[in-house]
C-alpha cells in the first residue's frame, strides 16, 4: 500500500501512520531500529528504497528516506507512506523536500524517529566530509558511507578517515567480507607460519583494496604493500590479487573472474573457490548486523596506505 501526503508535515505523517495501523492492520512492532536514506530524489532514492527493503527482511525497521529535491524551488514537503508488500519487512516514509526545507533533513525527521531505537544513518551517494558533524548524522549511533559513489573513492576514503568518529563505516569494508575470510580461514590451515610480507593488488582507485591492505597491516604486523594493477574484464575498481608470503611458501588468492577466485597454498593444488562481488543489499543488511563502532573498521582505515607501487602486469578476465 502507498499514500501520497503532497505538502504536508510530520504532524499529518505521523496521524496518518497511526490512520493505518489501526484501519489496514499495519504494525510497527518489532522495529529493531530507525534507518535513515539521505539521497536525492530520483532514481538513486528508489535504488536506495529497494535495498533497503530487501535488508529489511532481516532487520526489520522504519525507513526514514530523506530525498532532497529542486533547492530553488518554493518550501514544500511531499510525504509518501510504504507498508506493506511496497515496504518490504519495513515501513518507508519518503520524505521528499524543496526548497530551504532540503537542508533541514536533521530537524524534520526528529519526530518520525522510532522511541527508544537504534538509528542508523546512510549515504547512498555523495555524503557529506564529516558525517558525524552533519545535522542527520549527528541523531545517528551509526553512520554508513558508500564512497564507490565519488568521483574518486580512494581519495573519499581517505579524507573519511581524516574526520573518523566512531560509528562511522563504509560499503567499501563490507565488500571485502568475503576476502577477509577467505584469507582468514587459509591461515588458519598447517603451517601455522607467520606472514613475513603481504601485498594487495587492485585498481589504483579501489577503496576496497585500500581497506583490505589496512586490515592486513593492522592484523599481521608485517609490511604491507599496496599494488595498483590493471584489472580488465569489467573488473575495474575491484581487488586483483593478495599475497602472503610465509616463510614455508606463499598463499595468494587471486580473481578469475566477477563469480570465482583461485587460492593458491604450498604443497596443495590450487583450489577455485566462490569470490562473488556483494551487492548492496548484502553489503547493507551486513553493515546492520551491528549497531556498535567497529573498533576493527577503525583499525583498518587507520592503517590504511597513503601511496601505491604501480605494476603493468594484468588480470586474464
Amino acid at each position: 500500500m502507498i499514500v501520497d501526503l503532497p505538502s504536508t508535515d510530520t504532524s499529518a505523517v505521523n496521524r496518518t501512520m497511526v490512520d493505518l495501523r489501526e484501519s489496514a492492520g499495519a504494525v510497527a512492532l518489532g522495529r529493531v531500529l530507525t534507518l535513515l536514506i539521505i539521497t536525492e530524489d530520483g532514481p538513486e532514492a528508489e535504488a536506495a528504497i529497494q535495498a533497503a527493503n530487501d535488508a529489511s527482511r532481516e532487520h526489520p525497521c522504519r525507513v526514514l528516506v530523506l530525498a532532497r529535491g529542486i533547492r530553488r524551488a518554493a518550501s514544500r514537503l511531499d510525504a509518501q507512506i510504504r507498508i506493506g508488500g511496497d515496504a518490504g519487512a519495513s515501513e518507508v516514509i519518503v520524505l521528499r523536500m524543496y526548497g530551504p526545507l532540503a537542508d533541514q533533513g536533521g530537524s524534520i525527521v526528529v519526530p518520525l524517529l522510532l522511541p527508544d531505537a537504534p538509528i542508523v544513518a546512510w549515504w547512498p551517494g555523495e555524503a557529506p566530509s564529516s558525517p558525524a558533524d552533519d545535522p542527520v548524522g549527528h541523531v545517528a549511533g551509526r553512520r554508513i558511507t558508500d564512497v564507490s559513489s565519488s568521483k574518486s573513492p580512494s581519495k573519499a576514503l581517505g579524507k573519511l578517515r581524516q574526520r573518523y568518529h566512531p560509528g562511522d563505516t563504509d560499503l567499501a569494508w563490507s565488500r571485502i567480507t568475503s576476502w577477509r575470510a577467505l584469507l582468514t580461514a587459509a591461515l588458519d590451515q598447517p603451517p601455522h607460519e607467520s606472514v613475513t610480507r603481504a601485498s594487495v593488488a587492485g585498481a589504483a582507485d579501489s577503496a576496497s583494496a585500500d581497506l583490505l591492505t589496512g586490515w592486513l597491516a593492522s592484523r599481521l604486523n608485517c609490511p604491507v604493500t599496496r599494488i595498483a594493477e590493471e584489472v580488465p574484464g569489467g573488473q575495474g575498481g575491484q581487488i586483483a590479487a593478495v599475497r602472503l608470503e610465509r616463510p614455508g611458501g606463499a598463499v595468494e588468492l587471486r580473481r578469475l573472474d566477477a563469480k570465482s577466485a583461485v587460492l593458491s597454498q604450498p604443497d596443495q593444488p590450487d583450489r577455485r573457490v566462490a569470490l562473488s562481488r556483494r551487492t548492496t543489499r548484502e553489503c547493507l543488511a551486513e553493515e546492520l548486523r551491528r549497531l556498535d563502532p567497529d573498533d576493527i573498521f577503525a583499525e583498518a582505515i587507520e592503517a590504511m596506505p597513503t601511496g601505491r607501487t604501480r605494476l603493468s602486469r594484468k588480470v586474464t578476465a
